[in-house]
């Protein structure tokens, strides 16, 4: 069984590409990486929201029958930080299963032979073994913060494996790290927590302030990967002729909350002190993908996290006073 396959690492992608969320930060990465390996505009298949509403099958439905894309990379997701999927896990489990179930059968009917569907790692269980491999899936309860996110996307790469299995298309699975990056989601409370610090941090310098308090004790360990990182792996992925019914991607390195603080509040230029709310929950204790499988693959990340940081920290500044800034 070959995985090494390099076809759309250095070449224009055959056919056409649906990128389903494109408009969100994992998806207009994935638009700029294909447009800079040549993909023309006609390649590259997207819609708005008020052109295309996942949640509505015969939408779906009809835009599949009428564009019939060779390939899709869905990267749509009702997503948001430990406050939000706490707050609305109703609006984060149906949002996410109608979404991936109208597009995977759609694809489906219409004759698409490549489904890339995005999940995440919160999909393994709370206390899975660290590093954390594919594995490991459905093998322990999972993290109660995020259990309604986390069984939708769980939902979506089990219709593509048993579509797959069934019906011999090549619908797979990647499952990012956490991610930050251009275009990301600055909401004071309902945003992941890279970019919450960074927003957080930010503002202290901006109004003298001699404190930031962060959520939490501050020992639990996460990854970070920068989206442009998961674009190049994305698309390696959908150009692998056997690919594997699931993926990690990420960079199999962790840092603590606190130790996080401590890089933004650096690269922000904060000075003051760093303060925990331990009434705030932590979420997982540990989070660390194993990339072995990926790596197999040819596939590696190239941005370090403080450099990572520091480019998203300017993008972040830039949004400012373009007034583009993403806070929703």
């Amino acid at each position: 069984m070959t995985r090494q396959d390099t076809t759309l690492k250095s070449t224009t992608p055959p056919g056409t590409i649906y990128v389903a969320g494109h408009q969100g930060m994992v998806g207009s990465a994935v638009v700029r990486h294909l447009r800079d390996l040549g993909c023309s505009d006609d390649q590259i298949l997207v819609r708005t929201r008020s052109e295309l509403d996942l949640l509505r099958q015969a939408e779906v439905e009809s835009f599949f029958q009428t564009e019939r894309p060779d390939a899709v990379i869905f990267a749509a997701a009702k997503v948001g930080g430990i406050h939000a999927n706490h707050t609305f896990p109703a609006d984060f489990i149906y949002d996410n299963l109608m979404m991936a179930a109208n597009a995977i059968h759609a694809a489906y009917l219409s004759g698409t032979r490549r489904f890339l569907f995005l999940g995440s790692t919160c999909i393994y269980p709370r206390m899975a073994p660290q590093p954390m491999p594919e594995d490991c899936l459905l093998s322990g309860p999972l993290e109660e913060t995020n259990e309604a996110y986390a069984l939708a996307k769980i939902s979506g790469l089990k219709l593509c494996q048993h579509y797959r299995t069934q019906y011999g298309v090549t619908f797979h699975s990647a499952m990012p790290t956490n991610l930050y990056g251009p275009g990301d989601n600055y909401h004071p409370e309902n945003s992941h927590v890279l970019p919450a610090m960074l927003r957080r941090f930010h503002e202290a310098v901006r109004d003298g302030s001699e404190e930031v308090v962060i959520w939490g004790t501050g020992t639990p360990r996460r990854e970070f990967l920068h989206v442009d990182d998961l674009a190049r792996g994305l698309v390696h992925l959908l150009g692998l002729n056997d690919p594997p019914n699931l993926a990690n991607v990420g960079t199999g390195t962790d840092i603590s909350i606190r130790e996080l603080a401590e890089l933004v509040a650096r690269v922000t230029g904060f000075r003051g002190k760093i303060g925990h709310d331990t009434s705030r929950p932590d979420g997982t204790p540990v989070k660390r993908t194993d990339t072995t499988l990926i790596r197999s693959t040819g596939w590696q990340p190239t941005i370090d996290l403080e450099s990572g940081i520091e480019r998203t920290y300017q993008d972040y500044l830039a949004s400012i006073q373009e007034g583009s800034l993403r806070s929703v």
